[in-house]
């Protein structure tokens, strides 16, 4: 029995979510936990595991994440997604973060080889 898909209750109205912005295809929403004043998931309504299961869905959500990203005032910006747990994916219907950046705001990323 697979879990259900939170993304997919929030697409068909059947849980709460902080709409941002809404098209035919995908939506964008405020997370649980935002990183940074303004961080957003663009989510396409479709159930799509992750951006390798199909690539004109992913590729349209991008489009979307463009558009909204367009919108915002702060130039810096980065745009996470992720594929597998190993990845920190933890819910598995493609999502993309887009998460307006400034210098100084505190927010570290993880990305480090660990190699010395």
């Amino acid at each position: 029995m697979t879990e259900p898909c939170p993304f997919c209750a929030i697409a068909e109205g059947h849980a709460p979510a902080t709409v941002v912005a809404d098209w035919p295809d995908a939506f964008a929403i405020v997370p649980l936990r935002p990183v940074v004043e303004g961080h957003t998931l663009v989510i396409p309504k479709v159930h799509v595991t992750d951006f390798v299961v199909d690539p004109i869905v992913s590729a349209a959500t991008m489009c979307r994440a463009a558009e909204l990203a367009g919108d915002y005032p702060a130039g810096s910006m980065n745009l996470i997604t992720s594929r597998g747990t190993a990845a920190t994916q933890s819910v598995f219907h493609l999502h993309l973060h887009l998460i307006p950046r400034t210098e100084g705001d505190g927010l570290a990323l993880p990305w480090h080889s660990g190699r010395h």
